[in-house]
């Protein structure tokens, strides 16, 4: 009788079609791979360790409450003109890195004060590519799960490379911020402040500091500060190719085999 009570086998070996696979692995490489910081310390010569010491004592608590800013303003804007509007969806896409661009030479210019101000417009525009990348995966814009999936890609982006893998890696993000979407969802995208919206707020604090104090460094300047602001919206663009394409194959083969999948090349030895 006991043996009723034993675990379930893992999945049965039914793989994905090699296509559906290859999409999950470029996935799987995108949402576990190297964390934006590294990257952005890269980028501008540094280690992490570095950026994380070159801001102010007090500049987190004003980083933490021009984040929340910048989500409210991007909510409001970005999901309310919706991709569609624009010509091309390749006119679109550089129109919006041309605006990064220089949105960031202009926080590179003007150092701190100047990238906090222009956080919410690069915020907005971020948002617009995840949204235009999300109807390109075949989601449905004007379903407010979905804007929330939209808002869930600055979390699931916002990786720190202290983290404990347990607890960030792809799914275990979702998992987390599931209960938040509940609670938000059926009151409309405008009620998903309070705890959603803070719950995202926290997790893309993180990537955002880096960005921040990367081109708040006095050797970056304008030019520092666009190629910043492009590696900042070539990461997010990467992490929501990942996320919908996660999504469609859900849809499309169902979410626990997608999941087993997922799992086993995430657990892959590397090299």
């Amino acid at each position: 009788m006991n043996d009723t009570r034993l675990p379930a086998p893992s999945l049965p070996e039914v793989a994905l079609p090699e296509v559906a696979l290859a999409e999950l692995d470029a996935a799987v490489v995108v949402l576990e791979g190297t964390s934006l910081p590294v990257r952005l310390a890269s980028l501008v010569g540094g280690t992490v360790e570095a950026l994380k010491r070159r801001l102010p004592r007090g500049a987190q608590s004003m980083i933490d409450g021009a984040v929340r800013r910048a989500l409210v303003v991007a909510l409001r804007t970005a999901l309310r003109s919706g991709p569609e509007r624009n010509p091309t969806r390749l006119s679109g896409e550089w129109l919006h890195r041309g605006l990064l661009a220089a949105s960031g030479a202009a926080g590179g210019a003007l150092g701190l004060p100047g990238t906090l101000m222009e956080l919410p417009v690069s915020t907005t525009l971020l948002l617009r590519q995840v949204a235009a990348i999300a109807a390109e995966e075949g989601e449905d814009l004007s379903d407010p799960l979905v804007q929330a999936e939209c808002l869930k890609v600055f979390a699931l982006g916002g990786r720190n490379p202290e983290d404990d893998e347990t607890e960030s890696g792809y799914f275990a993000l979702r998992l987390a911020l599931a209960e938040a979407v509940k609670s938000a969802v059926g009151r409309g995208v405008a009620q998903f402040l309070p705890g959603f919206l803070g719950a995202i707020a926290a997790r893309f604090g993180v990537p955002v500091a880096f960005k921040l104090s990367a081109q708040a460094a006095p050797v970056v300047g304008a030019a520092g500060g666009v190629a910043v602001n492009l590696a900042f919206l070539e990461h997010f663009r990467g992490v929501a190719r990942a996320h919908f394409t996660v999504r469609r194959l859900e849809r499309r083969h169902g979410p626990a085999m997608v999941r087993a999948a997922y799992e086993r090349l995430r657990e892959r030895p590397i090299g």
